[in-house]
């Protein structure tokens, strides 16, 4: 993957804005709607009485698992080759550092939830296949198929997915304050057809209330 990235670099233009590019925003929400869905999805199915139909649901759980793997996969490279721009200049210090790690962690958690979960079916006892949109079947992981490691996996997909969610609504609630309390340009900065608000806003606001 980072011979891919290196490669791309040479020929995908650094950011020279202090605002998102198209490609980055349309994976974000992309990624972000399909991941809280999948984890609604996966706790709701659970509830299901019907063997038939929890069948059929947990194949597109699967199948949305797999296509979330792949588009992060994609946002991954895209990030390491393309890079970001620079973070917004209303943040503090401590909250540019906040800020940075909980995109990384999400980011892996984008991963590893859907491998988790692969994990998970490729160590299942029963040996269901995996038909990802009902169009190809997607092989199994090369791990051993045991009740332990099913229940291993099953845990660890579903305290990923949990505790991803919890810090994903956390991170959304920060740029929704951002946005509206602080009314700076950290969650404009990846909408789509947007100019990010300028650094200064926040500052001048404060001043014109003093005023």
């Amino acid at each position: 993957m980072s011979l891919i990235a290196a490669s791309a670099r040479k020929t995908m233009p650094r950011y020279r804005q202090n605002t998102y590019g198209l490609v980055a925003i349309i994976l974000h929400w992309t990624i972000a709607l399909l991941f809280l869905s999948q984890i609604v999805f996966g706790f709701s199915m659970e509830q299901v009485k019907s063997l038939a139909l929890q069948f059929e649901l947990i194949q597109w759980h699967k199948s949305f698992g797999f296509l979330i793997l792949a588009l992060a996969l994609l946002r991954l490279v895209w990030r390491l080759a393309a890079g970001r721009p620079p973070q917004s200049a209303a943040l503090s210090g401590l909250e540019r550092a906040a800020a940075e790690t909980v995109q990384w962690i999400l980011l892996a958690a984008t991963i590893a939830v859907p491998l988790a979960g692969w994990a998970l079916a490729s160590t299942s006892t029963l040996g269901i296949p995996s038909f990802a949109f009902n169009l190809v079947v997607v092989p199994h992981l090369p791990l051993t198929p045991s009740d332990a490691a099913e229940a291993f996996w099953g845990e660890a997909h579903e305290l990923l997915a949990y505790g991803a969610g919890l810090l994903a609504l956390g991170h959304a609630a920060a740029a929704l304050r951002h946005h509206f309390l602080l009314r700076d340009d950290v969650l404009v900065r990846m909408l789509p057809g947007r100019a990010a608000r300028p650094a200064t806003h926040r500052v001048t606001l404060e001043t014109n209330d003093d005023v």
